[in-house]
């Protein structure tokens, strides 16, 4: 088992940033498709504020990963391709997700063109593949798991330094 050296409170920060992004850009499809189902400008602008909003925090979030990546995870290890793999995939949703947003950026009332819509679909997709390839990370590989894991462990907290 490789440990995270990316921490807080006894906890790697990467997984506990991934959800901002990945709800945000879950969220901001389905802003689109209520704006393709009703045609109100307010789903449109909505979708395009959240998905912004997620490439901001998936750059916080992917910053913490990469971190990982380079300072924890063996060379060398299906591990450390597996975690570029990881990396790539979700850099290349930060992308899409980007592109999408500056295609809506011109418009009056961020409506979404079909390309637009595209791009966040793609990578909604994509960003299940690079989930699936963390999970292999951490539950196949050990990657982020802490030595002494186990299900009577005690607290990450008992030997986190106190800060006065």
């Amino acid at each position: 088992m490789v440990r995270s050296r990316v921490r807080a409170a006894g906890h790697a920060i990467h997984p506990m940033l991934i959800v901002f992004p990945l709800g945000l850009f879950a969220t901001g499809v389905v802003f689109d498709v209520l704006h393709l189902l009703t045609d109100r400008a307010s789903f449109a602008s909505t979708a395009a504020h959240v998905m912004a909003t997620g490439v901001l925090t998936g750059l916080v979030a992917g910053a913490a990963g990469w971190a990982d990546w380079l300072l924890a995870v063996p060379p060398g290890t299906r591990a450390r391709r597996v975690g570029l793999l990881h990396g790539l995939a979700n850099s290349a949703v930060l992308v899409l997700f980007a592109a999408s947003w500056l295609l809506r950026f011109d418009t009056t009332d961020w409506t979404p063109s079909w390309p637009a819509v595209a791009l966040a679909w793609v990578g909604i997709a994509t960003a299940g593949v690079g989930g699936w390839l963390g999970g292999e990370l951490v539950e196949r590989l050990g990657i982020g798991v802490d030595e002494s894991a186990h299900p009577d462990a005690p607290s990450s907290l008992r030997n986190a330094p106190i800060r006065r």
